[in-house]
């Protein structure tokens, strides 16, 4: 059953590991040797519902194989639960060593129609997720002097899509909360990182298909399974990426990228200081040939994956 001995002794929560990508990093923690908590509460797309169901299953994969693995159906929207999802994994293992924040949910609508509820919702579960679960984590891992945190982002965070307000401040925020968990628990031997995945799975299933354009943006989504996401979060989660800390990786069927942070471009100066005028005048001109395109994050991935 074990492919390796990548992550053996370890333990593993893994959140929205029910099905899609959460389901393969679970699944192949398991095969590289680590005991895993299935986080799921058994929700629709929108967040609707709950059912056991889907972590079970995923449990029941686990254990066929010979692995160890305990189902979980709290919500990481709130602190409490998330608190009882760590537990879990005390209980269960005794320890706690990797937490992979993959659970959430989508509310999409074009900005002018997005209600406070698509808004909160989204952000509760997926920032606020991201957020209770590793704090739950973060003593443990102070504790013990070691743990990896690894968060799902999304490119329509870091370059933009459509109709997606909510889930773009929810998933660029989780990259800026990585990076300060990154430097406040570096000295104690914790690492934190996020991965923005492509894979087809039910999170980009209702992405539109109407245009030719967006045809083949599916078709070529569709050829990016979730299971190529899983090898790069096992990696993370293991002591081979001990040196690997705040950063920002996407995968894209095999391809793998290092993502940029924002730093500065260019600038201008003045000595005797601006005003509305010479701005207008002197440093929007200077500056506009390095403005950012209003991009999405198809038209910089705009070839076929590899």
């Amino acid at each position: 059953m074990v492919d390796s001995a990548m992550v053996a002794g370890k333990v593993a929560v893994v959140t929205g590991a029910g099905g899609g990508i959460g389901r393969e990093i679970a699944l192949l923690m398991a095969r590289h040797g680590a005991k895993v908590v299935v986080n799921d509460i058994g929700a629709s797309l929108s967040g609707d519902g709950r059912s056991a169901g889907p972590a079970e299953q995923v449990v029941g994969e686990i254990r066929a194989l010979g692995g160890e693995a305990v189902a979980s159906t709290d919500s990481v929207a709130d602190p409490a639960s998330a608190e009882r999802i760590v537990g879990s994994a005390l209980a269960a293992f005794g320890r706690i060593d990797c937490i992979v924040n993959n659970a959430g949910i989508l509310r999409d609508r074009i900005f002018h129609k997005m209600s406070v509820d698509d808004w909160d919702s989204v952000l509760k579960v997926h920032l606020h997720g991201a957020f209770f679960v590793s704090r739950a984590a973060a003593p443990h891992f102070k504790e013990q002097g070691s743990g990896s945190m690894i968060h799902m982002t999304s490119t329509s965070a870091l370059i933009g899509n459509f109709g997606q307000a909510n889930y773009s401040a929810a998933k660029l925020g989780i990259t800026a909360l990585s990076k300060s968990i990154a430097l406040d628990m570096q000295k104690f031997g914790v690492r934190s990182n996020c991965i923005a995945p492509f894979a087809w799975s039910r999170m980009t299933s209702n992405i539109p298909a109407e245009t030719p354009a967006e045809q083949a943006r599916v078709e070529r989504l569709k050829q990016m399974t979730a299971a190529k996401i899983a090898p790069l979060a096992v990696f993370l989660a293991s002591d081979a990426a001990g040196s690997v800390n705040g950063q920002v990786f996407t995968v894209r069927s095999n391809e793998i990228f290092l993502m940029s942070q924002p730093r500065p471009v260019r600038s201008v100066h003045r000595a005797e200081g601006w005003t509305p005028e010479s701005i207008a005048q002197h440093a929007m001109p200077a500056l506009q040939a390095s403005f950012f395109a209003l991009e999405r994050s198809g038209d910089v991935f705009c070839w076929d994956p590899v």
